[in-house]
This record gives structure tokens, C-alpha cells and sequence, in this order.
């Protein structure tokens, strides 16, 4: 875990503000079309949602963090001294309660506002290019890939997942060692879902390269690039985007969403995360309430060979670990030191900053703390880029996908040679094939 020093040291040597990691892009206009078997009905129309305010409260401290974030603020920039992010009213005035001081309230500023519209990004994916992608991958090595749905959303989208293995087929149980790589848990996030669906593309492409072939061959590789494809959907249903986190859950107050990053049973209720369906962190009436957050569980309970996950997210370029609901380092001593090695190595090779998750702030209720504290599952979060809201935030527009997708080639195939065992990192084993040089 980093100490406060180090972590004042590194939010200062940041130049200009730099973003929380979000613990979840779609970025087409509407209009295309998909194979009709891949095809998801409209669903109803939604109501509207209400969006809160942009926030900027005094804070120098992960303690003082953690309190906005449990009052229900969407924490996104941190700055010397200070955090900002989306907040409702009512967000703001339990923050004040809590004894925090509130600099500022006002709409997002125009500088930090998305640069492209839905029209501008044409080379992202909708949720039909998404599932037609991933059909088209299948169809391209069916000696080893497969395509399948692990359960519906609560608008009836199929969760698809594409695996990649030699000896199983779907949902079929496999001898190799397991690995899952998962994007767009937050509706907003969209290169969260470019990430792992161009790398699972790339995989597929490469299939004859000896280092990748040798990885397909002997290892069960699993790609659910779109958690949350009903919120994805929504972000993009108009001109401009919904800045829309959550998914699209109808909640008895009128609001709309669960922030699917918090439902999950490892610490559910605790701090970081909002009782408060109005929230942009709301976490849900219980444990598991979501669709989308069961189908999850069904699958990670279902794949007993799992030994690793990576979540990608969106923004700040960051590596994290477990826990993101305590300061504490996870007890294990030797799993702790692969993790800590794995990150300085995935943190070599991407640029990003390696850190425990609760670094900057606690919130409980996410993935990977579930999926390690409950199954021992490795399990990762990375932040991709951008670094800041000032360098385009959630919408970093279509460059930033080739770019991004490069930096995380490498970790890739680290992870994935490592899915046999990934405790041998502590002593330094599977470094040499895909680090960068020394």
C-alpha cells in the first residue's frame, strides 16, 4: 500500500488535474445495423435522468476522500488539496454534514465537457458492431473460439463472451488454466469496451505468431468486452453523450441506474459507495441485485479453472490490486508480492501508475476485491488513458483507441502466460517474454 507521502508526492508531480480511478464507449450515432440474430429489440423509453452538479471540495487526504465518495460523489479529478467530481444537491449537502468544505458548485466546466460527438467517433462500437465483431472472430478460428451470452441485461441485451480455447467450447469446462479480461462495467467508459475487443481481435489475427500460438494453446482465455450494454447504449442515444454511469435499472424513486461496480458482495454497503439511488455510485438495494452483476458471479462460480481477471476502466492510467475497500494490504504475503511485482512490471509496460485501490480513496463493492477475497482469482483493475478530464476525460475521442489498445497489448500476454500460476511472479518467474527491456 502507498504511504500518504508518496501519494501527495505523486498527486503533485502531476502538472494539471488528474483523474480517481472510476471502479466501466460507445461512441456511434444510432442508425446501424447488425446480423438480426445479434439484434436487441428497442427498449422502452427511459425517463429522464437528472444529473448533478460538478463539485470541487477541499480534501488532502484519502480519509477526506472517502467521505465524499461516501456521500455520494462521483470522485473524477484530484488536484493538491482537492477533489472534484459529479455530484447531485443532496450529494453536496451530505458531503457539508459530513464536515467537508465545499469550494465550489456549478455545472462541468465547458473545458472538461466531451470534445467529440457520438458522430466524430465512428470507429468505436455500439453493442450491435460489438456482438457482430465478436461473431466475425468466432467464425475466423473455430478450432479455438467460441461465442456465447452469459445472461441478459435488464433491457433483454445478451452479455457476449468470446472464448478462446482448445479444448472447450462455450460454456463447457476446459483442463486449462483460466483467465477473463472485461470492459464497460460504467456505461460511459467506452474505450473500457474497445480495449478487450481489439485485443481479443489481435489475438485472434496473430494466432500464428510461435508466442501468442503457444498462449491460445495452452491457456482458456475469456472476453466480455460490454458489461453494461445497456447503459452503453444510452450514453449514445442522442447528439451529444449522457455522461451516463450506471446501468439502466428503474429505481421505485424514478431514478435510473446501479453503479455495477458496487453491487458486488465483497464489502457491499461499506464506505466509497451510495445508498442513495440518485447517485452516480448508488450501489444497489443488496448484494448481486443486478442482472448484469449476476451473470458475472454465475460465470466466475461456474469457471473453476479462473486464476486471473482484468477489468479495464476508464480514466487516469493506473494498475490496480486488491483491496479497494480497505487500506489494508490483502493478508496473503506471497500473493501480495506477485501482485506488487505483476504491477510494477504492467505499470513498466504501459506507462500507468501501479497502486493498491484504495489508494486514493475507499469504495467497496467492486469486482475485483469480490473476485479475489471471495475466489482467490488474481484480479486487476486498469485506469486507460486518458490521465485527466483535461485531456478528454470519459470521451477521449477515436485516436486514443489504437494507442490505447498498443499500450496494453503486452500485459496482455503477461497476464494470460502467468494464468498458470500466478504466485510464481513473486519470485520474479514469466518476467523476461514480455516486459520491456530493463
Amino acid at each position: 500500500m502507498r504511504s500518504l507521502p508518496l501519494l501527495a508526492a505523486l498527486l503533485l508531480s502531476i502538472p494539471r488535474a488528474s483523474a480517481a480511478p472510476d471502479h466501466g464507449f460507445d461512441g456511434h450515432a444510432a442508425g446501424r445495423s447488425a446480423p438480426a440474430s445479434l439484434e436487441t429489440p428497442p427498449a422502452p423509453k427511459t425517463p429522464a435522468i437528472e444529473k448533478g452538479g460538478w463539485v470541487v471540495l477541499e480534501a488532502g487526504d484519502s480519509k477526506t476522500r472517502t467521505t465524499a465518495a461516501t456521500a455520494g460523489v462521483s470522485l473524477e479529478e484530484f488536484r493538491p488539496g482537492q477533489v472534484a467530481g459529479f455530484a447531485t444537491p443532496a450529494a453536496v449537502a451530505r458531503a457539508r454534514a459530513a464536515g467537508l468544505k465545499v469550494l465550489s458548485v456549478g455545472p462541468v466546466p465547458p473545458s472538461m465537457r466531451p470534445r467529440d460527438f457520438p458522430g466524430k467517433d465512428a470507429p468505436y462500437h455500439n453493442f450491435a458492431e460489438t456482438a457482430a465483431e465478436l461473431r466475425s472472430l468466432a467464425g475466423k478460428a473455430p478450432d479455438i473460439a467460441s461465442l456465447f451470452s452469459i445472461g441478459k441485461t435488464i433491457q433483454g441485451r445478451d452479455i457476449w463472451a468470446l472464448r478462446l480455447c482448445p479444448d472447450a467450447q462455450a460454456a463447457s469446462v476446459s483442463r486449462k488454466p483460466g483467465i477473463a479480461f472485461m470492459g464497460m462495467h460504467h456505461a460511459r467508459e467506452h474505450l473500457s469496451n474497445e480495449v478487450p475487443l481489439l485485443l481479443a481481435k489481435r489475438l485472434v489475427e496473430n494466432r500464428k505468431d510461435p508466442e501468442v500460438a503457444r498462449l491460445l494453446a495452452s491457456r482458456d482465455i475469456t472476453i466480455i468486452p460490454m458489461v453494461n450494454p445497456d447503459g452503453g447504449e444510452y450514453d449514445v442515444s442522442s447528439d451529444t453523450y449522457h455522461m451516463h454511469r450506471k446501468n439502466m435499472r428503474r429505481n421505485d424513486d424514478g431514478t435510473v441506474g446501479v453503479d455495477l461496480n458496487r453491487n458486488y458482495a465483497w464489502g457491499w454497503g461499506g464506505e466509497g459507495a451510495s445508498p442513495y439511488p440518485i447517485d452516480d455510485t448508488y450501489r444497489g438495494s443488496s448484494a448481486f441485485s443486478e442482472p448484469e452483476t449476476k451473470a458475472i458471479k454465475a460465470f466466475i462460480e461456474g469457471k473453476k479453472n479462473l486464476t486471473t481477471l482484468l477489468s479495464y476502466h476508464t480514466f487516469s492510467e493506473l494498475v490496480l490490486y486488491p483491496w479497494g475497500g480497505s487500506h489494508e494490504p490483502i493478508a496473503d504475503k506471497n500473493a501480495l508480492k506477485a501482485y506488487q511485482v505483476m504491477a510494477s512490471e504492467m505499470g513498466r509496460m504501459t506507462g500507468y501508475t501501479p497502486m493498491q485501490s484504495s489508494g486514493l480513496y475507499v469504495a467497496t463493492g467492486d469486482l475485483t476485491d469480490w473476485a479475489w477475497g471471495e475466489h482467490g482469482v488474481f484480479s486487476w483493475t486498469f485506469e486507460l488513458t486518458p490521465k485527466s478530464m483535461w485531456d478528454g476525460g470519459f470521451y477521449p475521442g477515436a485516436p486514443a483507441i489504437a494507442t490505447t489498445v498498443q499500450a496494453n497489448w503486452r500485459p496482455m500476454l503477461y497476464l494470460i502466460d502467468l494464468a498458470d500460476d500466478p504466485r510464481r511472479a513473486a519470485q520474479g518467474l514469466g518476467l523476461s517474454a514480455f516486459a520491456p527491456s530493463r
